[in-house]
């Protein structure tokens, strides 16, 4: 009997699930969360085979939850979602879930996915799975250059734009044009979020 958890706000969704997957001689809902953080504890008290997660919840949302799902139990983590932008996509990949679907799944694949999750196997939507390969074949142009990552690395030590302009004898709107193109080849809004994804991707040093 494989354990399962689901983690969405909405109560009629996490009925859906818990009826479908109910009907499965094989798999047992034991607990539901309608937070990232109710699934975190609820994981770490109740040590389910899967975590059926939603991305966006109030508090701590999807991702966060399912890295610290995965960084501190041996559950896996099936993202069940609406959503599914490439930005949406990569977050939950980088945090570690197994898999990701939509919620039109069906039963019988979503039934078929979660043992597949428990398994270890990576279970993907087929508009998710073309996502990611059309992401991959991305061509080289959109990393950071060497000017824009010595700019980023100075954002990591603290430092304001004005005082990165003085560091790089460079002015305040050059700084800001950088950011600007920083962001948008890490898909990201925020200086935090482009320093995060950079060193995750190995683009800068670990602090």
């Amino acid at each position: 009997m494989l354990r399962v958890i689901v983690a969405d706000d909405h109560p009629v969704v996490r009925e859906g699930l818990r009826a479908m997957l109910d009907a499965e001689p094989d798999l047992e809902v034991v607990g539901e969360a309608a937070s990232g953080a109710e699934a975190v504890a609820l994981a770490a008290r109740l040590r389910p085979d899967v975590v059926l997660m939603d991305l966006r919840m109030p508090g701590t949302d999807g991702v966060t939850a399912t890295g610290e799902i995965v960084a501190t139990g041996d559950a896996r983590v099936l993202v069940v979602t609406t959503y599914d932008t490439d930005a949406d996509i990569l977050r939950a990949v980088e945090a570690g879930a197994t898999g990701y679907l939509l919620k039109d799944t069906p039963r019988r694949e979503l039934a078929d996915a979660v043992r597949a999750a428990a398994r270890g196997e990576t279970v993907l939507a087929p508009p998710v799975a073309r996502k990611l390969v059309s992401r991959v074949r991305l061509p080289a142009v959109d990393s950071p250059t060497p000017r824009e990552l010595q700019v980023l690395a100075e954002v990591a030590k603290g430092l304001s734009n004005v005082d990165i302009g003085r560091e790089l004898h460079i002015s305040e709107a050059t700084v800001k044009t950088h950011l600007v193109r920083i962001f948008e080849k890490l898909d990201v809004s925020d200086r935090t979020a482009a320093v995060t994804k950079a060193i995750g991707q190995g683009l800068l040093p670990p602090p």
